[in-house]
């Protein structure tokens, strides 16, 4: 008899063909009793058979003898349930009558205690979690598949015994219980053992003896061995790929020697051999920005003189220099990217720029704690951000090609949009075209590409200092009687979730009280300390509970359930001012493009020494100024930018700022003085003008 013959055959208690071991247990034929078939939970559960046998012996340890006096037992019995003969478990309860199969008591929700005698309730008299007087009814996450699980014990709920506020699906616990097994079975809050245990047993969840299943996996660590074999590069220049490594040349993958987890090719980086020291991006910023960089810097620039390795502060994988004795001081040079030469391993001689421009620093291996923490947290921040704007860019999909007119008044940002939004063609899903008019009614000339991102600016900054909320640096929801009575809440809501879908700013002022309650619900939160210094916010959450408009209207284009599924990334955007502009994150905005011929490394250093002067105040120009001479906005939408914003050198007398395709087109210069004085006149002429 073939295998496949096997799993068609018919439980002999049940008399089902499903093989389903999460529901029903083990499915088992064994010929040499005349292909008896049997599912483990059935057997279990019988009320009428015990297991009186070795483990080796018979099924599982019931003898083949007391198994067909079993089912010649049950099939005397009509199941209460689906009215068929065979009904093999009865309940436990006290002058209770009724016989069920297994299958139909999992069916009609009735409790089966895997624990001591196997007893089985039926639906009427199952044990039941009971809800304590003092506690609400709300709604949490289950912290095993992250779903929203309202707080009500019912059958397919259950309530930890140990955490006040961790609710789970059975099904998450059941299949957590039959993965982890009886050693590893544990609230996935607290971490209690027994007492967790002990009531998901009383409430029906399977436990088995045995080892988890990620212990019992073949080379389940495997991963863990291997090394990581990718270049990171922001552009991999070889043809293979960026998984393509070929060791002893220049397509071996270095990796990072702080975090081992970002790789480049040795030919897609400015190192030249294996023996040089590389950090990524990430890695290098956070020992730029320690607490002893500053502190490391006088005692380097007496050594200077004896280090012959430069270094970039590029975007690009910068070298460092090689590696040293142990116990010695891990210096290097830092240059401006003005400075740098193609060849990292001698002195640039290309331009002719002042010392001052060089700085030697030191960077002690032993790292002030807090600096340390300070910038992971920002770290973290920024890719949390990302996330963020990559969901964004998902919820912008919706957005279609028709065109919705706003008229907006600058001096009465609130009226105008509020009068946009509730006109009757408005769509949230359409395109958003902005066109400002001033206090005589007349439309302003399209002076720059970013008048929508400057509405939403100026729309989220009139809300933060609007009644609408209060607090100071960190915003709760204000108790506004107007304002609930011509539903001003939900089209706060509704502007808020416009402006982050359609590339505005976002509202970076909401405090951790109210965003927690937007995610869990208000009856689930309590005040942080930073929120109760704050008037009369011990109220915030009541607020959020009678002004449920506000939540409401930040479901608009999806956006709230978005924010219920990531809390963490939309919180670095929702509860964090964003970051300030920087010479750094500027130059990871732009990418740079050169003609055929053109020197790109002579090009890319002009273009970020001079993004290092205007962060330095060498220049008139801000950071800001070149953003919005480029893309005709001051500062990055929490989506991004699109299309992405691009450098490109070309052979032209002065530099021009595309804004519609977000380009700098710069014009190659012969020394880096021309270069700055052309981008400085361009810049000022341009904004000069738009002020005009």
């Amino acid at each position: 008899v073939s295998k496949r013959c096997f799993n068609i055959l018919a439980c002999v208690l049940c008399q089902r063909i499903d093989d389903c071991p999460e529901k029903y247990g083990e499915k088992r034929t064994y010929k040499e009793y005349n292909n008896l078939t049997v599912h483990y939970y059935c057997l279990l559960m019988s009320s009428g058979i015990w297991q009186r046998g070795e483990e080796d012996e018979g099924v599982y340890g019931f003898l083949i003898k007391d198994i067909r006096k079993e089912v010649n037992r049950a099939a005397k019995l009509k199941c209460n349930i689906c009215k068929k003969k065979g009904a093999s478990i009865g309940c436990v309860a006290p002058k209770c009558k009724r016989s069920y199969h297994f299958p139909c008591g999992v069916q009609r929700e009735c409790i089966f205690q895997f624990m001591e005698y196997f007893g089985s309730y039926c639906w009427e008299h199952r044990p039941v979690q009971k809800l304590p007087s003092d506690e609400s009814r709300g709604s949490s996450q289950c912290t095993i598949c992250l779903e929203f699980v309202e707080h009500f014990p019912v059958y397919n709920i259950l309530k930890s015994p140990c955490c006040k506020n961790a609710w789970f699906h059975r099904d998450c616990l059941q299949y957590q219980a039959l993965s982890a097994g009886v050693f590893f079975f544990r609230c996935t809050v607290c971490n209690n053992k027994d007492k967790f245990q002990n009531e998901m047993l009383r409430m029906g969840i399977h436990i088995p003896e045995k080892d988890a299943s990620w212990e019992l996996e073949e080379n389940a660590y495997q991963d863990l061995l291997q090394r990581y074999q990718h270049c990171d590069a922001r552009r991999c220049l070889c043809r293979n790929g960026r998984d393509y490594n070929e060791p002893d040349s220049k397509w071996e993958i270095k990796c990072c020697q702080c975090c081992g987890s970002c790789g480049t090719h040795l030919a897609c980086s400015p190192i030249q051999s294996w023996e040089e020291n590389w950090e990524c991006i990430e890695c290098r910023s956070i020992l730029a920005k320690s607490g002893n960089y500053q502190n490391q810097k006088k005692r380097s620039l007496a050594t200077s003189e004896k280090i012959d390795v430069t270094g970039r502060f590029l975007e690009e994988p910068s070298p460092k220099c090689p590696r040293q004795s142990p116990g010695s001081q891990h210096s290097f040079l830092l240059r401006s990217p003005k400075m740098l030469c193609q060849n990292s391993l001698t002195p640039c001689t290309l331009l002719d720029l002042p010392a001052s421009n060089k700085m030697v620093m030191s960077i002690s291996p032993l790292i002030n704690s807090s600096s340390r923490n300070l910038s992971v947290r920002r770290m973290q921040l920024r890719i949390q951000k990302r996330e963020a704007s990559n969901i964004l860019r998902e919820l912008k999909l919706q957005v279609n090609t028709k065109t919705t007119r706003l008229n907006i008044n600058r001096d009465n940002i609130w009226s105008s949009a509020l009068k946009g939004f509730r006109g009757r063609n408005f769509n949230p899903a359409n395109t958003m075209e902005v066109k400002f008019t001033n206090c005589k009614g007349r439309v302003e000339t399209d002076a720059f590409h970013g008048s929508k991102h400057e509405f939403f600016r100026l729309l989220m900054l009139h809300l933060q200092n609007s009644s609408l909320f209060e607090g100071s640096s960190s915003k709760n929801l204000s108790l506004d009687s107007q304002a609930i009575k011509e539903n001003l809440y939900y089209e706060a809501g509704k502007m808020i979730a416009v402006s982050l879908v359609h590339g505005g700013v976002p509202p970076s002022y909401f405090s951790k009280t109210l965003f927690n309650c937007l995610v869990y619900g208000p009856e689930n939160v309590k005040p942080t300390v930073e929120d109760v210094a704050d008037f009369d916010v011990a109220q915030t959450i009541k607020m959020v509970n009678k002004v449920p408009h506000f939540r409401q209207g930040l479901k608009t284009l999806g956006v709230l359930e978005k924010i219920q599924m990531h809390p963490d990334a939309f919180s670095s955007m929702l509860c964090h001012k964003p970051e300030r502009l920087s010479a750094r994150i500027l130059g990871d905005l732009f990418t740079v493009h050169c003609l055929s011929g053109v020197n790109k490394v002579k090009g890319v250093d002009f273009w970020m020494g001079y993004l290092q002067d205007v962060e330095g105040g060498e220049s008139a120009a801000t950071l800001e100024d070149i953003l919005v001479f480029a893309t005709g906005i001051s500062s990055i939408p929490s989506i991004g930018f699109e299309p992405d914003p691009s450098v490109k050198f070309l052979h032209i007398k002065y530099p021009i700022g595309n804004r519609q395709l977000n380009c700098l087109e710069l014009p190659i210069t012969k020394t880096y003085e021309q270069f700055k004085s052309k981008m400085d006149f361009a810049i000022s002429s341009s904004l000069r003008l738009e002020v005009e």
